[in-house]
């Protein structure tokens, strides 16, 4: 490991100011909310518009497939960002690190605004599409780590659950901005301009917020808990490759990340991008209106994640993250039934429920993650166990969905479906609390 700061082998790590701590997570902030515009504008264009700009051959079932299948990449490549980024995190610093993913987040989402479509270079234009939705994938894969790492171990111990929830806010506030873009676009453009080069428009943007976002990221300090742990550490084996210790030392952990992050991924997605593809396409409801549901959730959502992580940190984190699952599988039992009978108000509790049920979850789950592995391997543990947890969860769930509706299973079925990925979540935080009680049991050597 290298940091620009150095302290003595043996010293602890230097305490942050309270105006730092609030300085690094407004900084982290601001990236996580970045990094996830840029991501959720692709899943708004995926189910709105890429079936015809980059596959228009396709019937709609399987255009549909396809647009969200490209969505599904960026998921499969977060795992390998998780890695990557995960291994220069905890080599070289997470501020380092940050910088790199943002700077590789906004250069894929520019060119996406200028790529052309199918019928102007054939099928290069989708196999480019893939291949810069892949970077969006490596970029965030190694953002979400570091924002959380760089806030919560700046933090004091009985703060960790709320500050660590300001990178988790970036992703309400991403969807936030994204859909706000989409909707203004919808409502001052006709369909023909909007499908023509309007939906271009938001992807451009990006290249503005990340000016921005580098400004801010680029004044913040190291981690003082990284910093120190750098001066520490004596270049062992284990550590020229963090992957390798966390796959040894620690999958239990790793696994219990999966299932938090998969149960709590399910339901945010499906909320936030199958409800505006099924809402429009199958239900028949206006554009507008699906955006502006999953805009009201998304607002909401932010107090609610910021109350219940500052309550995390007085209650205990894990128990809170328990009373999430059992929220948010009472939600995911309803969720589709709700959604499917296409009334409008019933649609739109639904959307507001599938994204604030699990709000008691999302924000101390940051904190919980980064905790459960050693400061030196902790940005590669953290960061798998959440990109994988979101295969399985964001990835997945919109495609899996769409599959069970077409088929005999139905609507009920994909309310088995939903319930099932959040009990992965319940069960999950339940082993981590147990590792975490058995590994502070433990003496110190």
């Amino acid at each position: 490991m290298s940091s620009s700061t150095e302290y003595p082998p043996d010293a602890p790590a230097p305490a942050a100011t309270p105006a730092e701590v609030r300085r690094v997570a407004v900084a982290s902030l601001v990236g996580t909310s970045i990094e996830w515009y840029d991501f959720f504008i692709y899943g708004l264009a995926a189910v709105i518009v890429f079936r015809g700009q980059f596959f228009p051959g396709a019937s709609p079932l399987a255009g549909t497939l396809a647009a969200l299948g490209t969505f599904a990449v960026g998921f499969l490549a977060r795992p390998i960002g998780g890695v990557v980024f995960g291994h220069l995190g905890d080599r070289i610093g997470r501020k380092r690190t940050l910088v790199t993913t943002l700077v590789s987040m906004g250069v894929a989402t520019a060119l996406i605004g200028v790529l052309p479509n199918f019928a102007q270079i054939g099928v290069a234009a989708p196999i480019l599409l893939v291949l810069l939705r892949v970077v969006q994938g490596l970029a965030v894969g190694g953002e979400w780590g570091g924002a959380v790492l760089i806030s919560v171990e700046h933090a004091p111990e009985n703060r960790r659950g709320l500050y660590g929830s300001f990178p988790q806010l970036g992703v309400p506030i991403g969807l936030i901005t994204s859909n706000l873009v989409f909707l203004v676009l919808a409502a001052t453009l006709s369909d023909e301009q909007f499908t023509s080069w309007g939906w271009r428009i938001p992807f451009l943007v990006s290249a503005a917020l990340v000016a921005v976002g580098l400004y801010v990221r680029l004044k913040v300090t190291e981690s003082p808990e990284f910093v120190a742990a750098a001066a520490a550490a004596k270049a062992a084996p284990s550590m020229r490759l963090p992957i390798i210790t966390v796959a040894r030392d620690h999958w239990p952990q790793v696994l219990c990340g999966i299932g938090i992050f998969a149960g709590i991924t399910t339901m945010g997605y499906m909320a936030a991008t199958f409800a505006i593809q099924y809402g429009t396409a199958t239900l028949g409801l206006p554009n507008t209106f699906m955006i502006s549901a999953v805009l009201v959730a998304a607002l909401l959502e932010i107090p609610l994640s910021l109350y219940f992580s500052s309550l995390s940190d007085r209650i205990g984190r894990h128990r809170m993250i328990l009373f999430g699952a059992v929220s948010t599988g009472l939600v995911a039992i309803v969720f589709l039934p709700l959604l499917a009978t296409a009334v409008p108000v019933v649609v739109f509790i639904a959307v507001v429920l599938g994204r604030t049920g699990a709000a008691p979850m999302y924000g101390p789950s940051a904190a919980v993650a980064a905790e459960a592995f050693p400061v030196e391997v902790r940005y590669s543990g953290a960061s798998i166990g959440y990109q994988l947890g979101s295969v399985l969860g964001g990835a997945l769930a919109p495609i899996i969905a769409t599959l069970l509706l077409a088929s005999a299973a139905g609507v009920w079925g994909v309310s088995v479906y939903l319930t099932f990925m959040v009990v992965l979540a319940g069960i999950g935080t339940v082993v981590a609390g147990r590792l975490q009680a058995r590994t502070a049991a433990v003496p110190a050597a």
